[in-house]
């Protein structure tokens, strides 16, 4: 079976790399700086574990970080020995600008948030071609000005951005483009090209930063890394870089100003920060040269920090160009470059490579969102270090952390050990993995790097990563919190989307991921189903924001409450393992009694949500026809919590359909699913339809009949509910009129439909969740609806929207709520994004209506991104729906699937081969 896609995306020079032997030296320089790695749990030693007071953004520029590194358009090696980054000063800034600034928790009045204007524009699998630009103002930056009235703004006023504070009017800006070219695969240049936009001539100050990481400091070991000044008769000056266990490397760097070398050491300023006398230059040392005319503060000829320093007096409108060049110190590598050669080669490439994964989207502008937005994704790759147990205990020569760390926050995951690249929701916001959005991030990148891709999904279960009782990491923040399990939806797609890319499915990666969930699903049956009914807790699972406890923690109440959300993440957990096992077994029979055990266990899952007609402990509300969550109130009893949110529809997403072309070869299945219809007449009567062969064949497994399944998209495609222009809200718009009100013994709280910002502090962070359009149970809706058309077709239709008088299939549905959500990102009529609508001054520049911020979510009447914005993990996904075909690839119906056959035959031979 020849994939549809892979010649061309193969054959191609960046896919060729992809799939060729070199491909771990090509990965081993990339975008891996954090972009904050200040204000982080990692960084913090405090005792009560204040991060963001701890370590603040005024400390950063002058205190040497343990466990990683930040900067602008940062690039290093795995894992970071090497750092490179850019800094910036207009002369006017109280400080230089080398690194992303924004409000903390409590600074912002709607949480963390980054103000900055910067964008991520292209990028290859292999970094060696990466772009990004990051808009520098000719004023001083508006720090104080930011902090302040966002102090002032209450929760219920937007928040107060940096285009609010006029320092980008009239263009006084630069633009200031970061690009990477790897001509060998140790062997990267860096390329700032700076325009000055304003009609007034401008200075500006270009510091490309080549660094080493301070490792010596903490584990007291000799062979501290050196950078030293030397001159060479072929290439002037140049820096030699030596690390004892890395070999030595040169810097050089080019300009038509001239370049004025600077010196410093990666070490902590204990002067300025503690008072304490101490041995310089610090960190801090370029700022104080710079800004304070300090020359005691840099060294002209050795440091661990180095910066190639060019003064651009830039006339209206006038570029400049610098580069910046390292390369290992061998003469097969001392030849001049042609650099803008280098650079046209490498972005053909990148051309060339996109061009062949988007031969099938005939829309421009649609090709230009979805290389964006995969763009986004590969500049959020961070080599994430954080060892725990070290952590807790601190390091020699260091001073010791507070006992009392050691029962605080992830007290109970000590054996947590990680040195990885790992994709991260977003390098400023979220500067940290999270389980559920690395399995979202996967499936995105499953369409460029599918290897890499596998490797995302493998870290979490390594055992570095997963709690000795099977539980995944959630998040730095807490590792014990529950994210939704969607680990095995996640690892399917990325199978199926390998397949697609090289013609082979990938067993060995399937069967090892299945056996390390198998203990990750025991641990949810173990650990979240209180009363062992099947119906399960889950705890946070991502959704506090839409209700109105923080399910985390505990209940003001008392008592629990059995979530809709979480047991229909645990029911399609269950067909994911199924569907996994199934497909194992076309190689292994063996698997084929581990599959039908998920298969019975999705039943009794089943049984349990639906139980509330009959025995009134199900979670279905007969009154509403809706899922609802249920509190359990410490006297017994049951209150179902009325909030009509998405927690109530993603009992959608428990869906399978499976096909006799496909598995019914398989020995022994066909006659264990049939004991159920002999000997468990309820479940099938209940749940599958068993008696009503679907098309071509099929049987359906779903939490949802037909009438079920006909109430819950009545409400999720009511555009006075849960539809919007832009796709579903995460909260009814009913509860705009009608707020859900919970008054119970002096425990008196509420929820009212909030679009964008929420006016609700009760949960931190940016608790924006109160109705937004949110992408992943977008994601998850749409490809729900595709496969319960698989086994219904065409003739089953509904309306669409409800009360339009419009009937269409699922399918013609879940293309609607594609286009919808799609339509965020893409010019309308106007010419303007719907996302970009807090970006007016961007919409209207035709120098930068391409740019696209990827927010974490939308609002739920215009649009508009809310929160993080730029959190391409999740929002990443809509690469995938600009592409059908690819998303499709689970939902094809049985007169356009492969040959079952031959799939089997193929599965085999691809099994022998590897």
């Amino acid at each position: 079976m020849q994939p549809l896609s892979a010649i061309n995306l193969l054959q191609s020079k960046e896919g060729s790399r992809l799939h060729g032997p070199d491909l771990a030296r090509w990965r081993r320089w990339g975008p891996y700086l954090s972009d904050r790695q200040w204000g982080t749990v990692r960084e913090d030693y405090s005792e009560h574990g204040t991060a963001w007071d701890y370590f603040p953004h005024d400390h950063a520029r002058s205190r040497m970080y343990r466990w990683g590194e930040d900067g602008i358009a940062g690039f290093g090696n795995d894992p970071l020995d090497w750092c490179v980054s850019l800094a910036l000063w207009n002369g006017r800034d109280p400080i230089i600008k080398e690194r992303l600034f924004g409000l903390t928790n409590a600074q912002g009045n709607h949480g963390e948030d980054v103000k900055e204007l910067y964008f991520y524009v292209d990028g290859t699998p292999t970094h060696s071609y990466m772009k990004m630009l990051y808009k520098y103002p000719h004023d001083a930056y508006p720090y104080q000005d930011l902090i302040d009235e966002n102090a002032r703004r209450g929760a219920d006023q937007p928040e107060y951005e940096v285009l609010d504070t006029g320092v980008f009017d009239d263009h006084r800006y630069f633009d200031v483009w970061i690009e990477y070219a790897k001509h060998t695969p140790d062997d990267v240049v860096m390329r700032v090209t700076v325009e000055n936009r304003s009609t007034q001539r401008a200075t500006l100050h270009l510091l490309p930063h080549f660094w080493a990481r301070n490792r010596w400091a903490w584990s007291g070991k000799p062979g501290k890394p050196s950078l030293t000044l030397e001159h060479d008769a072929a290439e002037g000056a140049r820096v030699v870089a030596r690390n004892p266990s890395l070999g030595t490397m040169i810097v050089t760097a080019s300009a038509q100003q001239p370049i004025e070398w600077l010196f410093c050491e990666n070490e902590t300023n204990v002067r300025r920060l503690f008072g304490i006398e101490g041995e310089g230059p610090f960190k801090d040392g370029f700022n104080d040269y710079l800004v304070n005319g300090d020359e005691r503060a840099v060294r002209r000829d050795k440091g661990t920090r180095a910066a190639a320093h060019a003064v651009l007096d830039l006339a209206a409108h006038e570029q400049a160009v610098v580069h910046l060049r390292w390369r290992p110190d061998t003469s097969a590598d001392a030849a001049p470059l042609d650099l803008p050669a280098l650079f046209a080669r490498r972005q053909a490439e990148a051309d060339e490579f996109y061009a062949a994964l988007q031969h099938d989207i005939a829309d421009p502008d649609a090709r230009l969102v979805q290389r964006q937005a995969l763009a986004g994704m590969l500049w959020s790759k961070q080599y994430y270090q954080f060892d725990v147990t070290r952590w807790h205990d601190g390091d020699p020569g260091q001073p010791m952390p507070p006992k009392d760390r050691r029962r605080g926050r992830n007290a109970d995951w000590r054996h947590m050990c990680n040195g990885d690249i790992v994709s991260m929701p977003d390098k400023w916001e979220y500067p940290w993995y999270a389980s559920w959005d690395l399995a979202f991030h996967a499936v995105a990148f499953a369409m460029i790097d599918p290897d890499f891709a596998k490797n995302q999904l493998q870290l979490l279960v390594k055992e570095r990563y997963m709690h000795p009782n099977g539980q995944l990491p959630a998040y730095e923040w807490a590792f014990g919190d529950a994210n939704p399990p969607v680990h095995a939806w996640a690892t399917w797609r990325v199978y199926e989307l390998d397949r697609e890319v090289t013609g082979v499915g990938d067993h060995e990666f399937l069967e090892v991921m299945f056996h390390k969930l198998l203990l990750n699903f025991s641990w949810w049956v173990n650990r979240k189903d209180a009363d062992d009914r099947n119906i399960f807790q889950g705890g946070f699972l991502g959704l506090d924001n839409i209700g109105i406890f923080d399910r985390s923690s505990p209940l003001p109440t008392g008592g629990r409450i059995d979530q809709a959300d979480g047991t229909a993440w645990m029911a399609s957990y269950a067909l994911d393992l199924m569907q996994i096992g199934l497909e194992l077994a076309m190689t292994n029979t063996a698997y084929v009694e581990i599959a039908v055990k998920f298969f019975e266990h999705f039943l009794y899952i089943a049984e349990a949500v639906s139980c509330g007609e009959v025995c009134n402990t199900g979670l279905w509300d007969g009154r509403d026809e809706f899922f609802y969550d249920v509190l359990h109130l410490p006297d017994g009893t049951r209150v179902p919590m009325r909030i009509r949110s998405i927690v109530g529809l993603i009992p959608l997403f428990a869906v399978h359909v499976l096909d006799e072309q496909v598995h019914g070869h398989l020995p022994g299945l066909r006659e264990r699913l049939a004991w159920f219809l002999d000997h468990r007449p309820n479940l099938a009567r209940l749940v599958s339809r068993w008696t009503e062969p679907g098309k071509g064949n099929t049987t359906l497994l779903s939490l949802l009949r037909g009438h079920r399944m006909k109430a819950l998209l009545k409400r999720a495609l009511a555009e006075n509910e849960f539809l919007s222009d832009y796709g579903v809200r995460a909260l009814s718009r009913v509860h705009l009129d009608e707020p859900y009100l919970f008054d119970h013994e002096g425990v008196r709280v509420c929820i009212q439909y909030q679009p964008a910002e929420s006016e609700s502090r009760v949960f931190g962070g940016n608790s924006n969740w109160r109705g937004p359009v949110w992408m992943p149970v977008n994601y998850l809706l749409i490809e729900s609806l595709y496969e319960f058309h698989r086994y219904y077709g065409d003739e089953f239709r509904i309306e669409h929207p409800t009360g339009s008088g419009h009937c269409a299939s699922l399918s013609e549905v879940a293309d609607d709520l594609a286009r919808r959500v799609t339509t965020l990102f893409l010019k309308d009529e106007h010419g303007v994004r719907p996302v970009m609508a807090a970006y007016p001054m961007l919409q209207a520049d035709p120098r930068s209506q391409d740019l696209i911020l990827f927010h974490e979510y939308f609002h739920g009447d215009n649009g508009r991104g809310v929160g993080a914005s730029h959190q391409t993990g999740w929002t990443g996904l809509v690469a995938l729906l600009l592409q059908p075909r690819l998303m499709k690839l689970s939902h094809m119906t049985p007169d356009t699937m492969p040959d079952a056959a031959h799939m089997a035959e193929e599965t085999v031979a691809a099994a022998m081969a590897r």
